[in-house]
């Protein structure tokens, strides 16, 4: 499976243990920066993963300290649904009853091996759909709605 990757500054150590752990595991990862801990803006990480999970149709992931930021940012992006998870129930959800197709972690809220198994649980979990497609076309009409021209 190929996934997108990207972290701000806060987020880099985590995103590296995560990559080793991912790739030990046979999953590619197109990694999308910050490549140092030197400061950046998480807002144009999210962008860039997101652009990655919309134009190739794969799971994203992406960190920053809290996870707040950059899933607010990450959420602006017309397609995205990003789920900020800290346990393997709430990835699972995110996936089963929203549809979710980036996960969001805060470097600074989860250690290194619970944040992959949280990922592990967000990418083994498929869309649930049945009842959870109607809400989720209308999680998909709001954001339309926010994007017509006035």
């Amino acid at each position: 499976m190929k996934i997108a990757i990207g972290c701000d500054h806060a987020g880099y150590d985590l995103k590296q243990e995560i990559i080793a752990n991912l790739q030990a595991e046979n999953y590619t990862l197109v990694d999308c920066g910050t490549f140092s801990c030197n400061a950046v803006d998480y807002p144009d990480i999210a962008a860039e993963v997101a652009s990655v999970v919309l134009e190739q149709k794969i799971p994203g992931i992406i960190i920053c300290g809290t996870g707040v930021g950059i899933s607010i940012a990450a959420n602006k992006i017309r397609g995205i649904r990003a789920a900020l998870c800290d346990n393997c129930y709430t990835a699972r959800m995110s996936r089963e009853h929203n549809d979710a197709n980036v996960i969001a972690l805060g470097a600074r809220v989860i250690g290194p091996g619970l944040a992959v198994e949280v990922i592990k649980t967000f990418l083994s979990t498929s869309f649930a759909a049945g009842r959870h497609l109607g809400r989720v076309e209308k999680i998909c009409q709001l954001e339309s709605a926010s994007y017509k021209e006035e």
